[in-house]
């Protein structure tokens, strides 16, 4: 597969780590990229183009959904997914209308593995 560029966005540095660990395990050549927060994703993605976004729902600053509101024009065939262990209703609402993917937090190397590819 060629190589593609992915934002990792969460508060927990420890989460990015691991996040980090697991994809560049399974694709060395990748560019991968870290954000804190919802507002420095945005600055990113305004920097270059990702073929992946993995953003975390709840974090400081700005959180993951209205990131993504501002984010899908920008990527509109990007693949993004929310992280999130919170499941509500108006989170799936945004997810779909957002066409946002979601992967359930705790995050396993397998959820990751098959969303990344």
């Amino acid at each position: 597969m060629s190589q593609s560029t992915c934002l990792i966005v969460d508060d927990s540095r420890m989460s990015r780590l691991m996040l980090k660990k697991i994809i560049s395990d399974l694709h060395p050549d990748w560019h991968l990229v870290e954000a804190e927060n919802g507002q420095e994703a945005i600055d990113k993605v305004k920097e270059q183009a990702f073929d992946i976004i993995l953003l975390d729902y709840n974090m400081p600053v700005m959180e993951g959904g209205p990131a993504a509101e501002v984010i899908r024009p920008l990527l509109p065939n990007a693949k993004i997914a929310f992280l999130t262990a919170n499941v509500q209703e108006a989170i799936q609402k945004l997810a779909i209308k957002l066409k946002v993917d979601f992967i359930p937090k705790p995050i396993t190397e397998t959820k990751i593995k098959d969303y990344v590819g």
